[in-house]
């Protein structure tokens, strides 16, 4: 069986890297996002497009770089694997540099600094760090670094649940299934000042300190011409300003 396996899967990746190639050569690459991880990628309910912080960097490095590219949508737990595989050739998502990662993928320069946060409903008053969680009912997002954070620092200690998107996980927060979410700082944050205003609430320190970085196929040619870009929009004020917009004024 394991031998079947190995060569189904070996097949499979040599399929996605053909289509990789092919979408390459047609003069554009293909860049996919997670449509739900607001402010960075969300969908514009009224024009249909996807916008957020994330889409204006990724519009305005492809234009210092020199490419054009087609935008592609898929469960964040599937991001990597495609990059991996050559399906995709760039990806733009709050994508966490991890070493496991860059053993698979190649990462750009770091272009946020983020971390992880814990979130609450308004009325909790029993939490204010990791180690409050203990024997909570706690959610997070499936394939993410806060999944792999709470699996190492409670593992059975705490009933976790990896939801596909966000929007699943807050709504589990609001509805009562589970008593805490985990996640991203800035979604995190987000949230608690839009949909879940008076509702819910941030507790506790910053955990992890992460970086995101853009990810491409291994070696791929377009990693330099990024990086050239990004540090060109940092010089001159371009990021500060996509910043501003969705985050307000970039720390120094």
């Amino acid at each position: 069986m394991k031998s079947v396996f190995c060569s189904a899967a070996l097949a499979t990746a040599i399929a996605f890297a053909g289509v990789g190639t092919a979408q390459a050569q047609d003069g554009k690459l293909t860049v996919a996002t997670d449509p739900s991880f607001v402010p960075f990628e969300m969908m514009d309910q009224e024009t249909g497009e996807m916008v957020g912080f994330d889409m204006e960097i990724i519009a305005a490095l492809a234009e210092r770089a020199g490419f054009e590219y087609d935008l592609r949508t898929m469960d964040f737990n599937g991001i990597i694997p495609a990059v991996q595989t050559g399906n995709v050739d760039i990806a733009i998502a709050g994508i966490t540099i991890t070493d496991e990662r860059a053993e698979i993928v190649d990462f750009s320069d770091p272009y946020y600094d983020s971390g992880l946060q814990i979130l609450v409903k308004a009325d909790e008053e029993g939490v204010q760090s990791v180690d409050d969680l203990a024997g909570m009912r706690i959610g997070t997002k499936i394939g993410s670094t806060s999944y792999d954070y709470l699996q190492e620092n409670l593992g059975e200690d705490a009933e976790i649940t990896p939801y596909p998107g966000t929007s699943d996980m807050y709504m589990a927060l609001l509805g009562g299934s589970v008593d805490a979410a985990f996640y991203d700082a800035p979604n995190v944050g987000y949230f608690s000042q839009t949909r879940g205003e008076g509702k819910v609430k941030v507790v506790g320190p910053l955990y992890e300190g992460q970086q995101y970085g853009i990810v491409f196929v291994k070696d791929s040619e377009w990693v330099e011409p990024v990086n050239e870009a990004l540090a060109a929009m940092k010089e001159d004020g371009t990021y500060d300003e996509i910043h501003a917009k969705w985050f307000g004024a970039a720390s120094e």
